[in-house]
């Protein structure tokens, strides 16, 4: 059979090459006339490639040819591009040397004549190689065809860059509210089993994770069980990968023991004596053997009834199988059904038109374009995907033509998908999508890493007349296989990238388009067919470093992607010639060998998570590399040499340790985009100006010993007002600092960034005030969504923010120089979503008035002893989406310690009536901090009925909890800290209850902790008032 995407990948390969031979390569003496000869028989070559894949399927003398074109277009690639990196190094070399006339590097006299024979012998030999497939092409009867090329959809702006791993994030969910509800109803019934089974089986396509996805997000699960957990298996797995996966779900953290009994008991400790939901997605296992094991250990964990596992799998011996281990009927599974047309088509439309009217040419043909998609959500989305990226005026033809044609029986879905792979507008975007199958299934991919991939590989080649940056073609095809359904966002507002993840059906059909990727899983069971030749190699399992090593010796010569689970011997590294991307993210990963010089191709190395402490010299050596990602692994210094890699575009590395010296001469890097920190240095080198000549840094930059920047002068070097795409900054002084002679304000006011900007931290800044650009806010920085100010303590008054409507978060910690903020500070903020002020240890006033700032979902105004009551915020009334407060303690007005007059003056009353109003605008979470004389809780608080999370911290004279605790019936986790004299908890009725109160923790309570143990005893005990509560913590450390 042929290689699917072979035309794809010669294209690209002749693309690639035809590049590098028309860059300054293609003028070097000696090798010009070859090098132009070469660069006529790649065009010709180019020219029949349409015609070579129409005739691939029924000729195998063409698909020979293809084989053979490949092969040589690949060694083209290689061996234009070792001339490039000759010019590269040459080109550092000169500069090194302090040479002026850098342009004129790379010259026949410069070159080592054992090189320039060599290159030359493989230049003319290459160019033979092309000669003989151009005559064989003819003698096939290949002939030039024009081919329409499908324009490519508009990028998006830029800067707008924010095997299957499912996770249980709620997605939008089509018609099948009745299945959750049907679900939902078996899983609360009452259930005599320790845990019970139930699995959600359907073809592939049907929705059965997103189903799953929102039964486990639904209120009433919630409410039912005390512990979820969501565990994706998507392959067949040893048991105990499966307990690690349930321990890393329940931890959140990495599970570095492969001791089965260690893992197994940490589970136990999470779940002992509580009901969980337990969801399998993507099964294929039905070894009997496996689940009988895994179940049998599950109840012997927690012999709590109740607890039920969801399992989503494929009709056929797994549903089955699980079942009977647990001895559930067999008919208990539940079958998903396709999708009515109507729900099927509205996919259709999101997709295609979003939310807009209907156009006739649609409407003309919703009939036809529902029966393809047979019920099925994903052959729905795709359809709806594949006539978003066509022009209206074919889709017609594109229903006519392709979508009706597909044949009745064999794989339906698949059929679209393939589709959908066929109607990508560009080779190069057939090459990204199927380069991500050397991830297993179930992966996250990261945007950014993705595109740094594609970048290595050469998939994000700009054509002449385009102005578009590599990373900016690259987000343009994500944004293509995104609306394809070839690809699907999982967005984290954790995170400042985004992650991309594939169908396992997708997956499959990306495996099928690309014969030159291999991922190896297990040693026992995995084949390389030699008669492919693998380019794309990812080797999961760790087996034995001599199979390994054998392995890549093999294919030494054709790989081009390494991603593996392990190290290196120096010697393997070195027979690995043609490289571009080499991943060793592991923490076995110990030693990055001095042979990886020897790499001259190599753009993409990922070190990440590895033990790797010291780079070698040698590394500085690649100067191709566009891509170094040393992130979480245990790197302590860069290369001295760092700045001959004149490639590097992203560099992935973070120190929090801020005497860390930068490499000299960083600013030679003048591609650089990501560079996280950089530390001001005193020497010439390392000093702000360095960061002048990056002019291309994008993302987040934090700068950091900024006490060593000598004056405005000296600030305006790092022409940070020129960095457009720079959207979070950061800038430090150091904390510490003799003398009370700072240039600080003078240094700021160099630091101006450029309007773009959408997030600024300024820390330790000891200026008496802000420079003009920041007083001149929002008109200096209109886009600005986060201002943090930290430890500012000589500034008297901070900068107006009046009518900032852009602004949603804004932290003040640490400024001990306020002592007054005033009422109409934030005046017209109406976007402002996160106010928090906190350790101003002089701050008196901050009489804010909310109805300014209406849209505050979190507030935060603690730690400021001085602050009093009467001068805090009003207005809490018109706060209605108010979720999180944070206050106290405020300075004591009086000696009422009964009636805690220190929260008298507080506007509880507007805080009532907002959280009160409607359930769905109700406060949820209260932080309250008191005094250690305080001996009552402010009352008011009771009528707070909302609160899921509840913590008090400090109210040290408090002897006994009251009663009206009963009140808050939503509350979840309640959190007691510093209460010493703390004897008695509410009433038993009281805390029975709390219904919902799933966490107690009590710190710095002695003599609570000695009377809640099931020993107490006698009228004082308060262990029948806790026994209950699943999360008990209560000890006497504070």
């Amino acid at each position: 059979m042929a290689d699917p995407v072979i035309s794809a990948t010669v294209q690209v390969a002749l693309e690639t090459a035809v590049s590098l031979a028309s860059d300054r390569i293609g003028m070097l003496v000696g090798f010009k006339k070859d090098v132009a000869s070469m660069r006529r028989s790649l065009r010709l070559i180019n020219a029949v490639l349409a015609d070579a894949e129409a005739k691939q399927n029924q000729n195998g003398a063409v698909q020979e040819w293809l084989k053979s074109l490949e092969e040589v277009a690949y060694e083209a690639d290689n061996v234009l591009d070792e001339l490039h990196y000759e010019s590269l190094r040459q080109q550092v070399e000169s500069r090194n040397r302090h040479k002026l006339k850098v342009c004129c590097f790379f010259s026949f006299s410069n070159i080592n004549l054992a090189f320039r024979w060599r290159m030359a012998s493989k230049v003319r030999d290459i160019k033979l190689k092309l000669n003989g497939i151009y005559q064989d092409a003819r003698g096939l009867g290949l002939v030039s065809r024009e081919v329409l090329t499908a324009a490519l959809p508009a990028a998006p702006a830029v800067g707008d860059t924010r095997g299957r791993q499912t996770d249980s994030v709620l997605v939008p969910m089509t018609g099948r509210a009745d299945d959750e509800s049907n679900i939902v109803k078996i899983l609360l019934s009452l259930s005599e089993k320790v845990v019970s089974v139930l699995p959600i089986v359907g073809m592939g396509g049907l929705g059965k994770t997103t189903l799953a996805k929102s039964i486990y997000n639904n209120k009433q699960i919630d409410e039912h069980f005390d512990i979820k957990i969501w565990v994706c298996v998507s392959k067949k797995v040893p048991i105990e990968e499966l307990f690690r996966l349930i321990l890393v779900h329940l931890t959140g953290d990495k599970v570095e023991v492969d001791v089965r009994d260690v893992i197994v008991g940490k589970i136990g400790n999470q779940l002992g004596g509580k009901k969980y939901f337990l969801v399998l997605d993507d099964v294929w296992d039905d070894n009997q053997a496996l689940w009988e094991d895994f179940f049998n250990t599950l109840k012997g964990l927690n012999p709590t009834n109740g607890s039920w596992c969801l399992v989503t799998t494929r009709p056929g011996p797994v549903a089955q199988c699980v079942s009977r281990v647990l001895r559930m009927m067999e008919n208990e599974s539940y079958r998903l059904g396709k999708l009515p047309d109507d729900h099927c088509w509205s996919i259709v439309k999101e997709k295609v038109v979003g939310g807009e009217e209907e156009p006739d040419v649609l409407k003309a043909i919703k009939e036809r374009v529902i029966e393809r998609c047979d019920g099925l959500p994903l052959a729905a989305s795709v359809i709806g995907g594949l006539l978003s990226l066509k022009r209206k005026e074919e889709w017609h033809s594109i229903l006519e033509n392709r979508l009706l044609r597909l044949s009745a029986g064999g794989d339906h879905v698949m059929q679209i998908l393939k589709l959908s792979f066929d109607n990508l507008p560009s080779p190069y975007i057939k090459k990204c999508f199927a380069y991500c199958s050397i991830f297993p299934k179930d992966t996250e991919m990261k945007g950014d890493m993705l595109i740094e991939l594609w970048m290595a590989e050469g998939f994000l080649q700009a054509d002449a007349t385009s102005q578009m940056m590599m990373e900016e073609i690259g987000m343009n095809y994500l944004r293509i296989l995104l609306q394809s359904s070839l690809l699907e966002e999982m967005i984290d507002e954790l995170e400042t990238s985004t992650s991309y993840k594939m169908h396992d059906l997708v997956h499959d059909l990306a495996e099928s388009m690309s014969k030159s990727t291999k991922v190896i899983n297990d040693w026992n069971t995995h084949i390389v067919d030699n008669g492919n030749q693998i380019r794309y190699l990812a080797i999961e399992s760790s087996g034995a470093r001599e199979d390994r090593e054998k392995l890549l010796e093999s294919l030494s010569t054709s790989l081009h992607t390494l991603l593996v689970n392990g190290d290196l011997s120096d010697d393997m590294l070195m027979k690995l010639k043609n490289l571009y991307v080499l991943s060793l993210c592991t923490r076995t990963t110990q030693e990055l060998p001095v042979s990886i010089g020897e790499l001259i191709h190599l753009r993409y190395v990922d070190l990440s998570w590895s033990s790797i402490s010291i780079l070698p010299d040698s590394l500085c050596k690649l100067y191709n590399l566009q891509t170094l990602t040393l992130s979480h692994s245990d790197v302590k210094d860069l290369p001295m040499g760092m700045c001959n890699l004149v490639s590097l575009r992203h560099l992935h590395y973070y120190t929090w340790d801020e005497e860390f010296q930068m490499p000299l001469n960083m600013g030679r890097l003048t591609c650089l985009q990501t560079l996280e920190f950089f530390n001001v240095g005193r020497e010439k080198g390392r000093r702000i100006g360095e960061l002048g000549s990056l002019k291309n840094l994008k993302g987040t930059l934090r700068i950091r010993n900024l006490e060593l920047v000598k004056d405005k002068e000296g600030a305006e070097k790092a022409k940070l007002s020129e960095k457009a795409n720079l959207f979070r900054l950061e800038l430090k002084w150091a904390y510490n600092r003799e003398g009370d002679n700072y240039n600080d304000e003078d240094v700021l006011d160099g630091l101006r960034p450029h309007p773009n900007l959408e997030e600024l931290a300024i820390c330790n800044f000891m200026g008496d005030q802000f420079p003009q650009w920041l007083m001149d806010l929002p008109t200096t920085l209109p886009k600005l969504e986060c201002l943090k100010f930290y430890f500012c303590n000589r500034c008297r008054e901070l900068l107006p923010l009046q009518n900032f409507m852009s602004l949603k978060e804004l932290k003040i910690y640490h400024c001990d120089g306020l002592t007054n903020l005033p009422g109409d500070w934030l005046h017209s903020c109406t976007s402002l979503q996160e106010l928090r002020v906190a350790y101003c240890d002089n701050l008196i006033s901050f009489p804010l008035n909310l109805q300014q700032t209406p849209s505050l979902l979190e507030l935060g105004l603690y730690s400021c002893p001085k602050l009093k009551t009467s001068m805090t915020p009003k207005g809490f009334g018109f706060l209605t989406s108010l979720r999180e407060l944070t206050i106290g303690p405020f300075s004591d007005d009086g000696d009422d310690h009964e009636n805690s007059s220190i929260y008298n003056e507080f506007d509880w009353s507007g805080l009532i009536s907002s959280s009160s109003s409607s359930s769905s605008s109700a406060l949820r979470r209260l932080d309250l901090f008191g005094l250690p004389h305080v001996e009552s809780l402010p009352h008011q608080i009771q009528y707070l009925t909302t609160l899921t999370s509840l913590t008090l911290v400090g109210f040290g004279g408090v002897k006994a909890l009251p009663d009206w605790f009963g009140n808050f019936a939503a509350l979840e986790d309640l959190y007691l800290g510093g209460f010493e004299e703390l004897g008695h908890l509410p009433s038993e009725d009281a805390m029975r209850s709390l219904t919902k109160l799933k966490k107690l923790q009590v710190c710095g309570s002695p003599l609570l902790k000695e009377r809640c143990t099931p020993e107490s005893s006698g009228p004082d005990s308060q262990w029948s008032k806790v026994s209950h509560i699943q999360d008990l913590d209560i000890t006497d450390d504070y």
